[in-house]
């Protein structure tokens, strides 16, 4: 490899928190040693930019963090560095520590943040995907998504044992405030009755056909799995339409929340995550900016920030069709 364009980087971990995150964030330390650059770990996201929360990092300071979950250096969401002077003080940072270029591991309020300073500043970025809403365009997972998806199929499967025994219809929302990957891949592997997404155009008289259909073919207990982000209402509205209209069914509610979050990160989670931190150095290295990393068809990627904000991945229009035909 011809000389590198950095010499001194920074790297951080911003938004919300998904599994692999550590494993990102190792990858990008150990990388970086390897090929003789200073790294710095930066504390809280764009926070630790503006307060000057950095830390020099060596391979050994990213020991035994690839098992886990959430992120060593902390994460946040910073109000400051929307202004025009918390990204003056963030710069002076950097300038202070001779930072060349960052890897910002993080969704697209941290993308959006690292191209405007970019733009601004002049300072080389590149993302790494980390959320586990996978709704980031550029990458055919993000970090965090394939660990999200099995915390779900597995509490799925355990509520799943509750509604056989007592006949119980169960509703079920998993996260997904824009995106229905989780809903719609986590009720496929647990054989929902259905599957509620912001993007599929939902109505309770579809839903109620579902509720039909299932009777006549004798099912006692269902199981329907609820975005966050679903148009139609709460999941409370749900079930109390359907407790209305199918006034004999013994209706439940649960929310799953931040346990999604969470966890110990998957294979899948560990590998795509270590590739990605690899790509990021490499690409800063050579000389690029304001992109992201991605992987597409098992291969290393660059798509730009841009394009990764604006764009956004489709749904599989043959899983959706899959689930209903599986489903009675």
């Amino acid at each position: 490899m011809k000389e590198s364009a950095v010499k001194k980087i920074a790297v951080f971990t911003s938004g919300g928190d998904s599994p692999g995150m550590n494993a990102a964030l190792r990858a990008v330390v150990r990388t970086a040693s390897y090929y003789n650059l200073e790294c710095y770990g930066v504390r809280e996201g764009y926070n630790g930019l503006i307060n000057n929360d950095f830390t020099r990092m060596g391979p050994r300071s990213v020991k035994n963090i690839i098992t886990e979950g959430g992120t060593i250096l902390k994460s946040a969401r910073s109000k400051e560095f929307m202004t025009k002077e918390g990204r003056q003080k963030a710069y002076d940072n950097c300038v202070k520590h001779g930072i060349e270029g960052m890897v910002c591991i993080g969704g697209d309020g941290t993308f959006k943040g690292a191209k405007i300073f970019y733009e601004e500043y002049g300072i080389k970025v590149i993302g790494i995907p980390g959320t586990i809403d996978n709704d980031i365009f550029g990458t055919d997972n993000t970090i965090g998504y394939d660990t999200a998806l099995n915390t779900a199929m597995e509490a799925i499967d355990k509520i799943r044992d509750t509604a056989t025994s007592h006949n119980r219809v169960f509703f079920v929302e998993v996260m997904g405030r824009d995106a229905g990957f989780i809903a719609l891949n986590s009720g496929l592997a647990t054989g929902a009755i259905d599957i509620l997404i912001p993007e599929k155009k939902d109505s309770i008289e579809d839903l109620f056909e579902v509720f039909e259909r299932a009777e006549k073919a004798g099912k006692s207990s269902s199981i329907v799995v609820v975005a966050e982000g679903e148009k139609l209402g709460s999941i409370y509205d749900l079930a109390k339409a359907t407790q209305v209209g199918f006034p004999d069914y013994d209706i439940r509610v649960t929310i799953l929340g931040h346990i999604q979050r969470g966890g110990s990160p998957s294979c899948a989670d560990r590998v795509l995550a270590s590739r990605l931190g690899y790509g990021a150095v490499i690409g800063l290295m050579e000389g690029k900016t304001n992109v992201m990393a991605g992987m597409q068809s098992n291969k290393l990627t660059y798509t730009s920030i841009e394009e990764a904000i604006k764009k956004h991945n489709e749904m599989d229009q043959e899983l959706l069709k899959i689930s209903e035909i599986l489903a009675i």
